[in-house]
């Protein structure tokens, strides 16, 4: 028995060294290289099914390429749009083409939005929508609960496909763990056009869980789209048992719907391998009253070749002449986000985040405590919103430029996710999200001035710098 136990930990010592070998071979940034090696060689057994799990790189499997789905795509929707005397503004002309060469982000013209910021109004108006819809409805969503609200939309969604719309929904398989498979299984069996994103199955199960598609994206008839950070739930209307639930959504009538679309129909390539390319799902639209609210649909995903949200988020702060003001539920960003946050900061340029005072997920929120407290050193305005768990995503510059999304300020949704943001270069529209990032401000509290998070005792600070180190991987 001594032999066997001393031949057991010598294997385990060789998986351990083999596992450390493949995390250095995979030259990733030294932050999570050395995340991932202290996991592994201080969690005994745990460190290694985790990065099974969550660490290895599948980046450049077949199994998500979708380069290639993307040039067709593309090629396809150019087919159906034309757009007359669209003008970028020389100041955002940069950005849009940094979106357009790397992202195939067309620019698009003539677009109008309304903003929500609680889930009643919101799906009330997207129930409308759906009775509305005349030709196919679709839908990319992270969470979809079989709860009240769930169903609502379900039942709805039901009744159309019984008179001939096409519907399609495309939900993600982890986001969705928690729902029966009846509840898919149902809307499948009453005509509804239903896949699971990357469905996580053994074996195969290693290779897919952390990889989700955190999309928020709704089109319906090409006309109508909806963007932003709220999931089919009920805590989206009702709030939770301790706390309510603030959110944004948009509703955009206009060219850019046309992005809304193509983000769809990728996917949607993607988890059947099914092509549509007609151009009923690109319609003419007639404009009554062109405007010049351009807009582009950029999305981020594991395999792009650069992370592409990222690199606009970072171009649109060091750019700043006057003020980037963000609000986000997670705040455990990369260096490159971290870096320009505290450069714009100590350049004299405002910068505010807001953040919720209370998290919904324990080790992330004590994870961002460090970040947070170090930017607020660095000159950056920190407000804790009180009124409720803050899960918008939205960031406004120099009342210009606002995009708006699924995409949280952490490495999660800049390096693992497959997300959806839209940008807009359009004062109108910049203002209307600056005056309510203005009325939140109202109902928060400024970090700087909680002591005891600026100065927390000796075991605190060490907690928070503990649960840092393992930021990269949450």
């Amino acid at each position: 028995m001594p032999e066997l136990s001393t031949i057991g930990i010598i294997f385990y010592e060789l998986v351990v060294i083999a596992t450390i070998v493949h995390v250095l071979m995979d030259n990733r940034q030294p932050d999570r290289t050395m995340a991932w090696a202290l996991v592994i060689f201080f969690v005994p057994f745990v460190g290694i099914i985790l990065y099974l799990f969550f660490g290895v790189n599948t980046r450049k499997d077949k199994h998500i390429s979708r380069r290639s789905m993307n040039q067709l795509t593309k090629s396809s929707m150019l087919e159906f749009v034309e757009q007359r005397n669209l003008k970028v503004d020389d100041k955002h002309k940069q950005l849009v083409d940094l979106f357009v060469n790397q992202n195939l982000s067309l620019p698009f013209k003539d677009n109008y939005t309304e903003i929500f910021i609680d889930g009643d109004s919101m799906f009330k108006a997207f129930l409308d929508d759906i009775r509305n819809a005349k030709h196919h409805i679709h839908i990319d969503m992270y969470i979809w609960e079989a709860d009240e609200l769930g169903k609502c939309i379900a039942d709805a969604l039901i009744e159309k496909a019984r008179q001939g719309v096409e519907v399609r929904v495309i939900y993600d398989d982890v986001g969705c763990w928690r729902v029966p498979n009846a509840f898919f299984d149902n809307m499948s069996s009453n005509g509804i056009q239903v896949e699971p994103f990357m469905p996580v199955r053994f074996p195969t199960l290693t290779r897919r869980v952390n990889y989700r598609n955190h999309r928020k994206v709704i089109v319906v008839d090409g006309r109508v789209g909806y963007i932003g950070g709220m999931n089919i739930a009920d805590r989206y209307v009702k709030g939770t048992a301790t706390q309510e639930w603030r959110d944004t959504m948009l509703r955009i009538e206009g060219g850019v719907v046309y992005g809304l679309q193509r983000t769809f129909l990728v996917d949607w390539y993607f988890v059947t391998g099914k092509l549509i390319t007609d151009h009923v799902y690109y319609p003419q639209l007639n404009v009554a009253a062109p405007n010049d609210c351009v807009a582009q649909v950029v999305t981020s995903s594991p395999v792009s070749e650069f992370p592409d949200i990222m690199q606009g988020y970072v171009r649109i702060i060091m750019g700043a002449k006057h003020y980037v003001y963000i609000q986000t539920p997670y705040f455990m960003p990369t260096e490159p986000v971290l870096f320009a946050l505290k450069t714009a900061a100590l350049g004299g340029i405002d910068v505010r985040i807001m953040v919720p005072e209370r998290g919904d997920a324990y080790f992330v929120e004590w994870a961002s405590r460090s970040y947070l407290r170090e930017v607020v050193e660095a000159g950056v305005k920190v407000y804790l919103y009180r009124a409720g768990f803050m899960h918008s995503k939205m960031m406004v510059c120099d009342d210009s430029i606002v995009t708006c999304g699924s995409t949280n300020v952490d490495f999660r949704s800049f390096e693992n996710n497959f997300e959806a943001n839209i940008f807009f270069y359009d004062e109108p529209t910049a203002l209307r999200h600056k005056r309510i990032f203005l009325d939140d401000q109202r109902h928060s509290l400024l970090l700087s001035k909680i002591k005891k998070r600026m100065r927390p005792p000796f075991i605190i600070h060490f907690w928070e710098s503990l649960v840092r180190v393992f930021s990269p991987l949450m």
